[in-house]
């Protein structure tokens, strides 16, 4: 097991969660604020793809790569550092799979109707 590495995994994962998160809220806040970074389509297209792959590994019944590499690295146990306990008890909860996946479908759907309310620019790059 690489611990560290372990570690690294967990600080990525909880990258891609609070990109992911923030993206929804902030797409249609930027939006009504007239931010013009909400519309870049290279970040609106980094945001549907970084949920589309949640919601696809969730309807596969499949937890997210970075949760199995992470298990993998560090294995279980009570010897993790007490702030890396306190995140995974954030972001891994003990729910059925049914519910996760009901859950990121629903956002995915609605990060596509956000290309619609909130329409991207044309271009990729300015």
């Amino acid at each position: 097991m690489n611990f560290a590495l372990g570690q690294l995994v967990l600080a990525a994962h909880v990258a891609v969660i609070v990109f992911n998160v923030a993206g929804l809220v902030v797409i249609p806040l930027g939006a009504a604020r007239g931010w013009r970074f909400v519309r870049r389509r290279g970040l609106r297209l980094l945001h549907l793809g970084s949920l589309a792959v949640v919601a696809a590994q969730a309807a596969l019944g499949r937890a997210c790569f970075l949760t199995d590499w992470q298990a993998a690295l560090t294995g279980e146990g009570a010897h993790d550092p007490l702030i890396m306990r306190w995140i995974n008890g954030l972001i891994y909860w003990p729910l059925p799979m049914w519910v996760f996946s009901t859950m990121y479908l629903a956002v995915l759907a609605y990060v596509v109707a956000l290309w619609w309310w909130v329409r991207p620019e044309a271009r990729i790059l300015r």
